[in-house]
């Protein structure tokens, strides 16, 4: 059978289970021709051609356009792009690898024009897994996912400045690892009001007894987020986020606002953005660069760090690699089996 089109819709196959519905997603991931991952060892981007085919393990990688200005007042390239992605690669895959990726493409770099993607585009190495997940439509869309470092520069150079996976891993799309706040600063807001805003639900959630992590978006605000256990399904985490975030709002109604739509938003408040645990929804992961410009990245920061003055801008492209080298990965417990919070024991 011929395959679907660039950008066409894929309706369910006859042999699937029932069709898709709020909290019942069909997956099926491809595994592609091969099977070996490609490892994430140094790298090194070629700085004085446009075009380039690199080896990364046993893989071609064809990396183009690698002298194109992505960040023109910086001086920066999409080959210091994919060269920042390389170095951080060891510590930025488990946090991405078996999970639908939706592509944020920036071709003309971070000043320019995007566009969102989330059908892996053909034709495409053959080594590229999939995660093929069913919509209520009907509709199949192939995501593609990043297992190695071969995928993440094949993605990156694609123009995704940024990289937007799914909370919940590709063999059950429905079930997410984690629960997480969005903190999004409305216009006038200052930085010193968004990191209050996290002080507020960091002390919500240990009196709850939830351990929480934090790191910066990269862009202007703060990402909480907590390790769950995979049970409830993506809209009974939606909800349990919808009504922290409300009662937060309540009880802190000059600072925060849980109130989505933007024309009936109050002024001068941090959003608490439950909608982004939606199913579906993404944020930047963690380590992305973002179209800043000043090319930050979205980085795990500590609490202590966060009380001390770190801003958004203290974390980029030139210096992340560096942090990730002395301090290790801060969010390498998100990874971890042990310590992920049941949440039914919140009801």
């Amino acid at each position: 059978m011929a395959a679907p089109r660039r950008g066409a819709s894929r309706r369910r196959p006859a042999s699937r289970p029932a069709q898709a519905t709020r909290d019942h997603h069909p997956a099926q991931r491809s595994s592609g021709a091969a099977r070996r991952r490609s490892g994430a060892g140094a790298i090194t981007i070629p700085g004085d051609v446009d075009d380039a085919v690199l080896r990364v393990g046993d893989r071609d990688v064809k990396l183009t356009n690698l002298r194109k200005p992505f960040w023109p007042d910086l001086g920066l390239t999409k080959r210091d792009l994919l060269q920042y992605y390389a170095d951080v690669a060891h510590v930025l895959l488990p946090h991405v690898q078996d999970r639908a990726m939706v592509m944020k493409r920036y071709p003309n770099g971070a000043g320019g024009e995007f566009f969102f993607m989330k059908r892996a585009p053909t034709p495409r190495p053959e080594w590229i897994e999939t995660c093929s997940i069913e919509h209520a439509s009907g509709n199949v869309i192939d995501f593609p996912v990043i297992q190695d470092l071969a995928a993440l520069l094949w993605v990156i150079n694609l123009g995704c400045i940024d990289l937007n996976q799914w909370y919940a891993r590709c063999d059950d799309v429905d079930r997410p690892d984690y629960l997480h706040f969005d903190l999004d600063p409305g216009e006038g807001v200052r930085w010193e009001q968004v990191v209050e805003a996290a002080f507020v639900v960091h002390g919500a959630l240990e009196a709850l007894g939830l351990t929480d992590y934090v790191k910066t978006t990269g862009s202007r605000g703060i990402h909480v987020y907590v390790p769950i256990v995979r049970r409830p399904t993506q809209h009974e985490v939606w909800a349990l986020a919808k009504k922290l975030s409300h009662d937060l709002a309540r009880r802190h109604p000059a600072l925060l606002t849980a109130v989505y739509a933007r024309a009936r938003r109050p002024a001068g408040r941090v959003l608490v953005d439950y909608n982004q645990n939606a199913w579906g929804r993404t944020l930047a992961s963690i380590y992305s660069v973002r179209p800043h410009p000043r090319a930050c990245v979205s980085t795990p920061v500590t609490w202590d760090e966060l009380r001390a003055g770190a801003r958004i801008e203290d974390f980029r492209i030139d210096n992340v690699p560096a942090r990730v080298r002395e301090r290790g990965d801060l969010w390498a417990p998100l990874l971890a089996t042990r310590g992920r919070h049941d949440l039914s024991k919140l009801a």
